[in-house]
């Protein structure tokens, strides 16, 4: 590797770089994400090799893994350039028919198409897909197009143009004026503005200051950032650069989870591929500033996202909050300036840089710029990343990029802002999305999580799954988190098994209210959020389970019960075969009865039951009908049909 020891050098190096680079050459991206590789995506990319060098065609085909593009329910996702022809769920069994026909008889093979659920129209190009078209891809968008282990791929695409830029045409003061002027909110959860917190640390007396990643995402369901620093870690690498430079840093870190081991590769290796470039070390393009940059890997404990929390596992010690007296921007890592931002954060940097504050601008809400990357899961069509504009309504998102709930239900909820965050019910999907408005309405922006819940879903239990999430995640060190959290589940627990009682709901307000005000950082001041959120919205379904022992979702195991309909029953054996209990009594020749004392109300019997007979019924609330005659249980189908 060469190092470059100017910005004149990396412009003449791009450039040559760029001369050997034939635009019309056969490309196949093949997304090597971490949820692609668990779909085989490795297995499809080593097909991809034996196939192209088979027929002959190394010297003319290139093939890379590339990062997550964001379709991830479609993995292995294939685009092949350079006319953007996008294959999905591909297997390594479709590679063969895929050289022969599309790479070199430019050919479409249709059965791997996206084929559009609602009209059968089938898609050929990625821009095509309504999942892509709806977003607007700023930062996913160069995923799919890079190998996310090649600087080089990353230097094509004008990797480092940003920093270049701001060593030689902007001076530390100037960067960090364009970064304020951008009104770029951290993307971590609390929103802050970016450039005022560095701008407090730059002003710090500490002549020492660090500058950190955040990439400690344990939101269930979360992944964004882990998409953005397996695909494109030099992207992170170039704003963590810049940043420091506007701060006056000499050393970063880059604090990730360990559980995310592929991510851990590709960013170390991307730090090893830049210093052997001359972009990190001392004297970077021969600027004359130092930077380094250190991986560190963070235990699991999702307090770690937590700023002050995770600078203490950072110091080696037990992840803990510590009073936030004076903000960690001042006094943070090792009692020093720190700069704390989120991967997506410092991805966005070097757009601010090249392309100037009154671009990033242009898209938004009025407090909140630029774009947000979720991670849509759940009770939807189209799971994965999306990124989106601040400012789309949560309608857009759900309907136009998810395609809506699947099989014909409705719509109940969407829960924003990860674990600590809020559900927010259909009456408001017209909500444009933003930090201040998710606030507005008991929720949070977060990290960018986005559960989607239909209307088999218990808002209660749902309550009750998240508070149980944060209470084994409390650290433990002060008590309204500790004991508050652990009080609301066992609350909620009760609820939900038909132990609710009178005064419940304001109890849970109250052990609320005392989170909020007295917890000691913002794990525990937020963790109350799940409840009130959804008392606030459905409060008519905490009533029902307390006062009428009904779960109306008909969710809860132990306010449910399953009976067999002797009208529609056909004898068929199936269920009864199914039942992991022996709980269903009959014959080939007798009517089904579930004998309720037996039933451990799994619901194996009604996933089963044929939906032309739709004989087994789920109800909750009312009692179980008393267990039919034996002589009018003995009927052969036959006579029953008549």
């Amino acid at each position: 590797m060469p190092r470059l020891n100017s910005p004149e050098e990396l412009k003449s190096f791009r450039q040559d770089l760029l001369s050997k680079r034939d635009p019309n050459k056969p490309c196949v991206s093949i997304c090597a994400g971490a949820g692609c590789i668990a779909s085989g995506a490795d297995e499809v990319i080593a097909a991809f090799k034996a196939e192209i060098e088979k027929q002959g065609l190394t010297t003319g085909v290139d093939t890379k893994g590339t990062g997550c593009p964001g379709f991830c329910e479609r993995g292995p996702v294939v685009v092949i350039y350079p006319e953007e022809i996008c294959y999905l769920q591909v297997t390594a069994e479709d590679v063969p028919e895929i050289v022969s026909q599309t790479i070199k008889e430019k050919k479409v093979v249709d059965r791997l198409l996206y084929v559009d659920p609602a009209t059968g129209e089938k898609a050929i190009h990625e821009s095509d897909i309504p999942f892509y078209k709806n977003q607007q891809r700023t930062l996913l968008c160069k995923n799919i197009k890079i190998d996310s282990k090649s600087i080089d791929d990353y230097l094509a695409i004008d990797g480092y143009s940003a920093l270049t830029k701001a060593f030689t045409e902007m001076t530390d003061v100037e960067v960090l004026a364009e970064v304020k002027k951008s009104n770029l909110r951290g993307r971590g959860g609390a929103g802050f503005p970016a450039g005022s917190k560095w701008e407090g640390s730059r002003n710090a007396p500490e002549k020492i200051k660090y500058v950190i990643v955040n990439a400690d995402e344990g939101d269930p369901g979360a992944f964004m950032d882990r998409a953005l620093l397996e695909g494109n870690p030099h992207s992170i690498l170039e704003g963590l650069i810049i940043g420091a430079y506007a701060v006056g840093s000499h050393e970063g870190y880059i604090y990730v989870r360990q559980e995310y081991p592929l991510a851990v590769e590709n960013i170390t290796l991307a730090i090893r591929q830049a210093e052997a470039y001359g972009l990190l070390g001392e004297n970077i393009l021969g600027s004359g500033f130092d930077f380094k940059v250190f991986v560190h890997q963070g235990a699991g404990a999702f307090v770690c996202g937590e700023s002050t929390a995770l600078m203490t596992a950072l110091e080696g010690r037990v992840g803990e909050p510590r009073p936030k007296y004076i903000r960690s921007n001042i006094v943070g890592l090792w009692g020093r300036p720190s700069v704390l931002n989120n991967v997506e954060t410092w991805a966005n940097v070097p757009l601010i840089i090249n392309k100037g504050a009154d671009w990033f601008t242009q898209v938004g809400t009025e407090g909140s710029k630029g774009t947000k990357i979720f991670s849509l899961v759940g009770k939807i069509t189209n799971t994965g990343l999306v990124e989106v504009p601040m400012g789309i309504t949560l309608r857009d998102i759900i309907y136009k990029i998810g395609g809506g709930i699947p099989e014909g239900k409705k719509f109940k909820a969407v829960q924003t802002g990860g674990p600590s965050g809020g559900c927010i019910p259909e009456e408001m999907l017209a909500l444009e999305v933003g930090f201040d408005e998710l606030t507005k309405v008991g929720s949070m922006m977060g990290s960018g999580g986005m559960i989607v819940m239909d209307e088999d879903t218990c808002m209660v239990d749902v309550a009750r799954y998240f508070i149980n999430f944060l209470t084994d995640e409390s650290c433990g060190k002060c008590v309204p988190c500790r004991e508050g959290l652990r009080q609301m589940h066992k609350t909620l627990t009760n609820i939900t098994e038909g132990r609710g009682k009178e005064g419940d709901i304001e109890l849970l307000e109250a052990l609320s209210e005392t989170a909020i005000e007295a917890s000691l950082c913002a794990l525990g001041k937020s963790a109350p959020n799940p409840f009130l959120s959804t008392v606030r919205y459905f409060r008519n379904e905490y009533e029902a389970h307390i006062k009428e022992k009904r779960c109306p979702a008909l969710s809860c195991k132990e306010l449910i019960s399953y009976y067999i309909d002797p009208a529609k029953c056909q004898a068929c054996l199936i269920c009864a075969r199914k039942c992991p209990a022996d709980a269903i009594e009959g014959s080939k020749n007798k009517i089904h009865v579930v004998d309720q004392n037996k039933c451990t109300k799994c619901g194996t019997c009604f996933e089963v039951c044929p939906s032309r007979f739709a004989a087994v019924k789920k109800i909750s609330g009312v009692p179980v009908p008393s267990p039919i005659p034996e002589e009018e249980r003995n009927i052969t189908r036959k006579s029953k049909e008549k």
